[in-house]
């Protein structure tokens, strides 16, 4: 098993894997809360090949029940080429705006991303033709590939078809992956938001253009040659908010898809495609089930010797009730796992050895969960190894690190949203529908407050003063509470009168009437 897990995805989980397995078996010589009885090799191989805490258990069982599923209705769907529509589809609504192939990628993304939930996949199908395009209009190619890196590295946590770990925490939970989609929704859409924010700005700033008419494709063309490949996806969804399971679900989509490939030529599954498509779906199985089962060493060895509660004491003392620090140290250590295994290593790591003690503090198990899920999945575009970005430095032809530090700067604002949700819960869609639009409305502007201050762009330059400002009224905004809200639009709208925004709006608006 470890061998099998350096070859699919390196050295890292691999090494941490032995690490744990070692302290299982010389517990007895440490000391202070490291200490345990210790136990023999027999004793270590029986627990975790038999229990199902083990090898065989949580995170396997996942990968072997539901992912596998997934990978095949991804890979039919990749096969159909559903992955060129999307990116067509994302060109033609967003081409022609300033900074449009930018926005292209961020939505075709988002898209290709509920079929593959893999960062690194999803820029290798669409970065290939958003970062040329990106290029071409103006943009750097480090800038290129940050943007490609942070919209695709996103599709992790776009419902309906989420990454792995997305399915480990509804089985931890106890809970449907639907509903687990529902929670992850809103935290998805700010994402993609800050991202989207940030790309626009920068584009204001450097007086980029969008496409002109004739090198976008036509959106009712776009549909009437594949938009039927859409009908999969509505039916998923359907099938996964409606309460069935998510085998049931997606074993629904995998039919349909083959089902509406036939209508076309161009999109049939033929024998040839068929074949492809399980090949396809068992290799990117490979690394995922690899890391899963090595990943059960670490959750074995954690509850056999009692580690998870000693180091959740810990860190609870150490934090010293102070619930800031206490999760910003959890954010830390969730992106330093992130930099060296899968995301759903890190998420599963974390869990162990961490959530437990943002739980005790009172927070709802969802909320801890996602907050470790949501850092997981950003350490994907977080240098020094920043995997997605790195694949996107290839296609762009620039240097590693400019992409990366690229793609860090381009989800700094994404790294506020996860410290959003877990003190307001509407965000998880946890209470009224009028808190929910309310706290959603308010934390929008709050990440387009945060996406200036960042590009240094609003109506036109800003100063120094007015991007304080402008991140102290984001960091408001985002906090809980009508007095905070009231003082964070109060600040906005400082910096909008001193911008002028007021008269440049009124100016478009005359213009357009």
């Amino acid at each position: 098993l470890l061998e099998a897990t350096r070859r699919t995805i390196g050295l890292s989980l691999p090494i941490i894997s032995i690490i744990f397995l070692l302290y299982g078996y010389y517990g007895k010589y440490l000391p202070g809360i490291l200490y345990h009885k210790g136990y023999p090799i027999k004793d270590l191989i029986e627990y975790l090949y038999i229990s199902p805490n083990g090898i065989f258990g949580l995170p396997t069982q996942v990968s072997a029940t539901y992912l596998f599923l997934f990978l095949i209705f991804s890979s039919f769907l990749e096969k159909t080429g559903a992955g060129l529509f999307f990116t067509d589809m994302a060109l033609a609504l967003t081409g022609r705006w300033r900074g449009g192939p930018a926005k292209t990628s961020i939505i075709a993304s988002s898209l290709c991303g509920t079929i593959s939930g893999s960062a690194v996949a999803n820029v290798m199908v669409d970065g290939w033709i958003t970062i040329p395009l990106m290029k071409r209009t103006g943009y750097s190619s480090h800038y290129a590939a940050g943007v490609e890196a942070v919209a695709s590295t996103g599709g992790q946590i776009m419902p309906p078809v989420m990454g792995v770990a997305a399915f480990v925490m509804a089985e931890i939970l106890g809970i449907t992956y639907g509903k687990v989609c529902v929670h992850a929704a809103i935290p998805a859409i700010l994402y993609y938001l800050s991202v989207f924010f940030q790309v626009d700005l920068a584009a204001a700033r450097i007086g980029l253009k969008g496409l002109s008419s004739s090198e976008m494709p036509k959106i009712w063309e776009q549909m009437a040659r594949k938009g039927y490949l859409l009908l999969s996806l509505v039916l998923l969804i359907y099938f996964l908010v409606s309460g069935y399971t998510a085998s049931t679900a997606v074993l629904v989509g995998i039919g349909s898809v083959y089902l509406l490939s036939l209508i076309s030529q161009s999109t049939r599954l033929g024998v040839k495609k068929l074949a492809e498509a399980f090949e396809s779906a068992a290799k990117s199985a490979l690394p995922v089930a690899s890391a899963c089962a090595c990943c059960g060493i670490i959750i074995g060895i954690t509850l056999l010797t009692g580690l998870g509660h000693r180091l959740s004491a810990l860190i609870l003392y150490l934090a010293g009730g102070n619930i800031i620090l206490l999760l910003f140290m959890v954010m830390i250590v969730a992106l330093i796992l992130g930099t060296g295994m899968p995301t759903v290593g890190a998420y599963i790591t974390v869990v162990a050895l961490l959530v437990p003690a943002i739980i005790k503090l009172g927070f709802l198990p969802i909320a801890a969960h996602m907050f470790a899920f949501y850092f997981a999945v950003i350490s994907m575009v977080t240098p020094p190894v920043a995997l997605a970005a790195y694949a996107a430095a290839g296609i762009a032809n620039c240097s590693l690190w400019k992409a990366g530090a690229a793609s860090f700067k381009l989800c700094l604002a994404a790294f506020i949203v996860p410290y959003m949700f877990i003190f307001g819960y509407p965000l998880l869609f946890v209470g009224s529908y009028s808190e929910i639009i309310y706290c959603f409305f308010t934390a929008s502007v709050g990440i387009w407050c945060l996406a200036q201050a960042i590009e240094g762009y609003s109506f036109r330059r800003l100063h120094v003063i007015e991007r304080i400002v402008l991140f102290a009224a984001a960091l408001l905004l985002i906090h809980v509470g009508i007095v905070t809200d009231m003082i964070g639009f109060g600040l906005l709208f400082t910096v909008i009168i001193s911008q002028g925004g007021l008269k440049i709006l009124f100016l478009k608006l005359r213009k357009i009437k």
